[in-house]
């Protein structure tokens, strides 16, 4: 049987391309770490929306600009396993490749560029700063000095709020043929899964119970690299034959023939283990 591509592949940002928070990385830097690691994974969990528990997160920090922008370091230092491998398989096979986050957006968009992800394709939460911060009537020439500038408020919108995902995928998909996924590890990704084809959990960084549990497939090593299968589809892997991306799909495999997946939908299960032992027992 054969497992259909998934032509538009979205991803969630932290805690799925990156093992990090970006919200609990600038609470650490502030002495706030618990207080809004608690607020995160209750937003996270489905435990509280995500709109009551934005502005707290933010309010209670009070970043810089140079503390946001320094995100997108640690974004990179902290790469899901086989995240860039990934990306730059499915757009070798024509996939195109989103991120949708509720992020902030200048370190979300850095870090996604430097995946490979095309910046119009990518939607997280603009902030806007408070550029008098700080001692600016000492008159030191550091008065204006956009590093130092702390957050004033953030831009409401779709990503500020629990089921507000679900409308980003369809301005972004905006009528466009082909098959969708979209994998993500937190409840807000889950309530998004209802405008794609497939939504699959990913539980390689954190794993949510409600997630693992009401996702069709859940994916829970810590590489991404078995998504190719998903996404594009098991017998791709010819496609990519002596090919740098042979290696991320034999990689795939391996970490298949493992239990890499948990199907929480029969059908769909036995589509895909068909469509796999199909391509598997040809290799061999």
């Amino acid at each position: 049987m054969r497992w259909p591509p998934y032509k538009h592949v979205f991803f969630d940002c932290d805690s799925t391309l990156s093992t990090v928070e970006g919200i609990d990385v600038l609470a650490e830097t502030a002495g706030k770490k618990w207080r809004v690691e608690v607020l995160t994974n209750a937003a996270m969990d489905g435990k509280l929306d995500l709109e009551d528990v934005y502005a707290k997160r933010l309010q209670a920090v009070r970043p810089t600009h140079d503390q946001i922008q320094q995100i997108r370091a640690v974004y990179k230092r902290n790469i899901v396993a086989d995240a860039q491998a990934v990306i730059a398989a499915l757009q070798f096979l024509g996939h195109e490749v989103y991120i949708i986050s509720g992020g902030l957006a200048e370190p979300v968009e850095q870090f996604g560029l430097f995946l490979g992800v095309a910046k119009q394709n990518i939607r997280a939460v603009n902030v806007d700063y408070d550029r008098l911060a700080g001692k600016w009537w000492q008159g030191n020439g550091n008065s204006h000095s956009p590093k130092q500038a702390r957050y004033l408020d953030y831009e409401e919108g779709a990503l500020t709020v629990s089921d507000g995902k679900a409308q980003i995928v369809k301005e972004l998909l905006g009528g466009r043929n082909g098959r969708s996924l979209l994998i993500g590890d937190g409840s807000s990704d889950l309530m998004a899964g209802h405008t794609v084809d497939l939504f699959v959990g990913f539980g390689g960084v954190v794993q949510r119970e409600r997630v693992k549990a009401e996702s069709p497939v859940f994916l829970h090593t810590p590489s991404l690299a078995p998504l190719l299968l998903l996404a594009a589809g098991p017998a791709a892997i010819r496609q990519v034959k002596d090919t740098p991306h042979e290696a991320v799909f034999s990689k795939a495999f391996t970490l298949a023939n493992t239990g890499a997946f948990d199907f929480n939908h029969e059908r769909l299960k036995e589509k895909f283990q068909q469509a796999y032992q199909a391509v598997h027992s040809r290799a061999d």
